[in-house]
């Protein structure tokens, strides 16, 4: 199948902007009516391409829901300042919790993808309460044993320009700069991550759905993350990390677990 045949009609959402503590400037699309879904990106994509382009959004939408998906920081529509003291650790945990506070939010169900799946799990460990979770494209070890990870792409950023074909840092330097990804402002936020925090497990009190490629092993075992988590349902969908969150079935599953 065609990516093509297999995405669901384009619909636009609407675009807000919101101002974090140290003044930089934060996007969000919305899209649909009732209770809230809000949905975080992976690394170097933005909420547009991970959760519009394949129509997750829309597909979650239709079951009655409102879906709030932020464009992180040094990502997408949102700022990409240089100076570092802009990117302090867990600073995009900060973001988010400072999100749910910004739109008054006391019940919503909260996940992401990759870098958000990190995210929220960031979020929660530090005292965010959804009623529901989504973990996607995520393992147990990508949570623990985060800095080899964040190594390799910082080795990317420093071979941007030199790196050739065959490289194994190439295909993720030709999707940054397929996506614009700012080298500076990503190095900088690159720095600010952090492990999960002490207890994350234990507070993942609430209903999880842990939703992963069948070959993606990016960031290790997804059946271990369920397994490590109090309330947590396993669902395995076609692809690699990078082809998986182009699958209807990804919005699919999350759709009806939602639902």
């Amino acid at each position: 199948m065609s990516e093509a045949s297999h995405r669901l009609p384009m619909t636009v959402p609407t675009i807000h902007h919101w101002t974090a503590s140290d003044g930089i400037d934060l996007a969000w699309r919305e899209l649909g009516e009732g209770a809230p879904v809000i949905l975080l990106h992976g690394l170097f994509s933005d909420g547009n391409v991970n959760w519009f382009k394949f129509g997750h959004a829309a597909r979650i939408a239709a079951t009655g829901k409102r879906v709030i998906i932020p464009d992180l920081r040094a990502h997408g529509l949102s700022g990409k300042p240089h100076d570092p003291a802009h990117y302090p650790p867990g600073v995009l945990g900060r973001d988010l919790i400072e999100f749910v506070a910004h739109l008054g939010f006391t019940s919503y169900d909260l996940g992401g993808f990759s870098l958000g799946a990190r995210t929220t799990v960031q979020g929660i460990g530090e005292g965010l309460t959804p009623r529901r979770a989504i973990l996607g494209g995520m393992g147990y070890e990508g949570l623990t044993r985060w800095a080899s990870h964040s190594g390799f792409f910082l080795d990317a950023i420093a071979l941007f320009d030199t790196a050739k074909r065959g490289d194994p840092h190439w295909l993720a330097i030709q999707f940054m700069k397929t996506m614009k990804v700012d080298p500076i402002a990503a190095t900088a936020l690159l720095h600010s991550f952090e492990p999960a925090p002490d207890g994350w497990q234990a507070a993942f009190t609430m209903p999880t759905l842990i939703v992963c490629g069948a070959d993606d092993h990016d960031n290790g075992s997804a059946p271990a993350l369920a397994a490590a988590l109090l309330d947590a349902t396993y669902a395995e969908v076609p692809g690699t990390h990078m082809s998986s969150v182009t699958e209807a079935a990804f919005g699919d599953t999350i759709a009806a677990f939602l639902a």
